[in-house]
């Protein structure tokens, strides 16, 4: 993938801030049930051993080497050792902004599973991250989550230059016309974007730009466009931010208009979104 392909990831990290916390390392011989509850996705890196792996309505699979599991959103799983063996795992979990569905994590699949030998390019912050994960260095809890942040992003990285997403926003990224699209639709959400001025954005006419987008990614231009103002909305209204406010940093003229596009996406307004997030 070329540089210019790399850079358009930046406005997505910058919306949606990635973090990760490291909450296992080691060896373990039980069974490690994951719910899906909440909004946090996780990252499973297995070093060493043998697994089962039991996700939601598909039958388990068996893991027998070094490998990374990658949910990206809320998922029920369960990772499952041989009988009277034990695995090697770090193990964290992973957040795409502020507990709000993020247009990357979307477009991410449900799960990315890899054999870490697959991803030569990931070899070297594998072994940053394994070094500090099995020894008991200071400032190791730190270093740890900085590590899987690199390393998530790396993944990402992986993904679409590998062609691994045919269609959706990754597949958009990888096509050097359709990512200068998306890139300014994130990098200036409150500007009044035109379909015309997004195809003069990718080089192309107006009819072929509008259908290539659509096949790609799946939805219209303006609709994603949309889903990524509504996106960023619940991202400042989590910080506390009013809606006046909101309405104008994420291109809608009025309160009124944002929560009209709002209600009509979400299914109920901005302040009942907010209050079902925030119970008292």
């Amino acid at each position: 993938m070329s540089n210019l392909a790399l850079d358009r990831l930046n406005p997505l990290f910058n919306n949606f801030a990635l973090t990760a916390r490291v909450f296992f390392t080691g060896a373990s011989c039980l069974a490690a049930v994951f719910d899906g509850k909440g909004s946090v996705g996780h990252l499973h890196l297995l070093r060493s051993g043998c697994i089962s792996v039991k996700n939601r309505g598909v039958d388990s699979f068996y893991v027998d080497q070094p490998s990374v599991l990658f949910y990206p959103r809320s998922c029920p799983h369960a990772l499952l050792p041989d009988e009277g063996t034990e695995i090697n795992l770090v193990c964290a979990t992973i957040e795409f902004g502020d507990r709000v569905g993020s247009p990357l994590s979307l477009a991410l699949p449900e799960m990315v599973i890899l054999p870490l030998d697959s991803i030569k390019t990931l070899a070297p912050s594998l072994e940053l991250l394994f070094s500090e994960a099995f020894t008991d260095q200071l400032g190791r809890q730190v270093a740890l989550d900085r590590l899987a942040v690199y390393f998530v992003i790396q993944l990402i990285r992986h993904i679409i230059s590998s062609g691994m997403m045919q269609t959706g926003m990754l597949a958009a990224l990888a096509d050097t016309r359709l990512a200068k699209t998306v890139y300014a639709m994130h990098a200036r959400s409150e500007h009044a974007w035109s379909v015309e001025e997004l195809a003069e954005e990718a080089g192309m006419s107006r009819a072929r730009f509008a259908v290539h987008f659509r096949d790609t990614v799946g939805c219209t231009p303006l609709d994603y466009l949309t889903g990524l103002r509504i996106c960023l909305a619940q991202t400042l209204m989590k910080q506390g931010k009013p809606i006046k406010t909101v309405a104008s940093l994420v291109g809608y003229r009025s309160p009124a208009a944002l929560s009209r596009v709002f209600s009509k996406r979400v299914g109920i307004s901005p302040s009942e979104w907010l209050g079902s997030e925030n119970p008292v």
